[in-house]
């Protein structure tokens, strides 16, 4: 079972990748996007940091709400609002328990995922987080270094096709051949959740 220190402890580790990888995603959003997408999750997770670090939630379902709002609030583009959705569904979906096992967890990821592709109207394929974010969620029912390796291999596998959604479409052909930056930001995000399932944080 998984208690609301584990989920604080995923939001801490989410937040020591974006903080790792900023520039690399910054990079990647400077070829088919606004150049934003690092520096945007770095001021996202770190205001993340200190609303944990300032209040203490007692359940699950609260860490991940309290990280959506955040998100939301201080996030400017499309990835405050579209992580923001995928977390506050998820602690919603999770409910005011004080443990949930990882079935539970899984089924509220899929709540979450479900109500990202409805706020964007993305569907895998697109060139969008949800490329990483679906093999993701579907591989956790395996575990969860399945299912950060299923969620890296979608982002990677981004890079082929052409953007339907978001600024990226605006490029049309010219989106071919370039990483989606939110795909990328979304395997660190079950990478993270990966490392401390696994005990390496």
């Amino acid at each position: 079972m998984r208690d609301a220190d584990f989920f604080r402890r995923w939001m801490e580790a989410v937040a020591a990748a974006v903080e790792r990888e900023a520039d690399r995603l910054t990079e990647l959003d400077s070829a088919i996007g606004d150049a934003d997408h690092g520096s945007n999750l770095l001021r996202g997770f770190r205001a993340v940091r200190a609303a944990l670090a300032a209040e203490v939630p007692a359940a699950p379902g609260d860490v991940l709400r309290l990280a959506g709002r955040t998100l939301i609030s201080t996030v400017g583009g499309a990835s405050g609002p579209l992580y923001g959705t995928l977390l506050r569904h998820a602690g919603k979906e999770l409910g005011a328990g004080a443990e949930v096992g990882d079935t539970e967890l899984a089924e509220a990821l899929r709540a979450g995922v479900d109500a990202v592709a409805r706020l964007g109207g993305a569907a895998p394929g697109d060139k969008t987080m949800l490329d990483a974010l679906v093999p993701g969620v579907a591989a956790l029912g395996t575990s969860y270094r399945a299912a950060a390796d299923a969620a890296e291999e979608g982002a990677l596998a981004t890079v082929p096709l052409r953007a339907r959604k978001g600024r990226a479409s605006y490029l049309g052909e010219r989106s071919i051949g370039h990483q989606d930056p939110g795909a990328a930001s979304s395997a660190l995000l079950l990478g993270a959740l990966a490392d401390v399932a696994d005990g390496a944080l």
